[in-house]
């Protein structure tokens, strides 16, 4: 079954994109003269130029931020002053997004000339080459993830991640604050949005929406305020997808539950359960309880399953006899 968000698929960042995202974190800074922060990135990974410097550019991964590290800085200084900037230049006439040089590094000055000739920024970088390679490329991958957002309501139930989907008034907030009574922890509610990352899909809110929930009647709701800062979750891997329907098709929804229904997102088949919403039931429960069943079959149990074999079993007449 398809969702209803709208897919956006990243081309491209510009290196001052992923400064401001990134370059607190990394210790990131920029040498003087700045320039070339409007070059874009447009692959999700990052390249070591080792042999490019070596003269070997055929294939060189232009597309990528280009990390200097120990052996690419060892290598240039064993090269005459001649030799390094021939390579150098060389290597700058690919006209990649920018060069990060690791572990505290500095090019000499003819080289900067050069990358500054170039419009190639130049980017002093704290970490060790190896761990800037896997930090960063984690930040790519989720800046080019592709994306959606959907209506509804998602809550972290037990390290399951809950989306609650339904038309406008089937009590999606309502059913929320049960679970959060229940000790989930809330990741978004009204709009949530969605990346697909390593082939899971992770879910959050806008930053100036996180933590708030809106209930009919009552308004907008502080969730820390009320239930403290454990009942937040900045984002959660969405696990399952609950859709409330009215209460006129309780009769009309699966049963048993031996054939798993589907919500496709992204390119994400979810594990789709639909709750008809009805006096006296409670839906929080229900959700809870399948959240549960959903980790049972995570773990290789099927209560559905089981059901049907034991069923089927009697049928055939192998029901083993009864001790009692």
């Amino acid at each position: 079954m398809p969702a209803g968000g709208k897919r956006k698929d990243v081309e491209n960042i510009s290196v001052q994109e992923f400064l401001e995202r990134h370059g607190e974190d990394l210790g990131l800074s920029v040498e003087h003269p700045i320039v070339g922060l409007d070059k874009k990135i447009e692959e999700p990974s990052v390249n070591r130029p080792g042999l490019a410097l070596a003269g070997f550019t055929t294939y060189f991964a232009k597309s990528r931020i280009q990390v200097l590290g120990n052996s690419e800085m060892s290598y240039l200084k064993r090269l005459s002053e001649a030799t390094q900037l021939e390579r150098f230049h060389q290597l700058c006439q690919q006209d990649f997004p920018c060069m990060v040089i690791a572990r505290k590094h500095r090019l000499p000055e003819p080289l900067m000339a050069i990358a500054r000739e170039k419009k190639i920024a130049v980017i002093s970088c704290p970490l060790q080459t190896m761990n800037f390679l896997n930090q960063a490329t984690i930040r790519l991958e989720k800046d080019f993830a592709p994306r959606t957002s959907l209506h509804g309501c998602m809550v972290d139930y037990r390290g399951i991640g809950v989306l609650i989907i339904g038309k406008s008034g089937s009590g999606k907030s309502e059913t929320a604050i049960g679970l959060l009574e229940k000790g989930a922890a809330l990741v978004a509610d009204d709009s949530i949005n969605l990346r697909q990352i390593g082939g899971e899909l992770i879910a959050s809110a806008k930053d100036f929406a996180r933590g708030y929930l809106e209930m009919r009647g009552i308004g907008v709701i502080n969730v820390a305020n009320l239930y403290g800062l454990s009942a937040i979750s900045p984002q959660k891997r969405l696990d399952l997808v609950v859709r409330l329907k009215p209460a006129s098709d309780l009769n009309k929804v699966d049963r048993i539950g031996i054939s798993q229904q589907t919500f496709k997102i992204l390119d994400c088949e979810i594990p789709l359960v639909e709750i008809p919403v009805a006096p006296g039931r409670d839906t929080a429960r229900l959700i809870g309880v399948a959240a549960l069943d959903l980790q049972l079959k995570k773990l290789g149990y099927d209560m559905a399953d089981e059901f049907n074999k034991r069923l089927r079993e009697k049928i055939s007449g192998n029901t083993p006899p009864n001790i009692d």
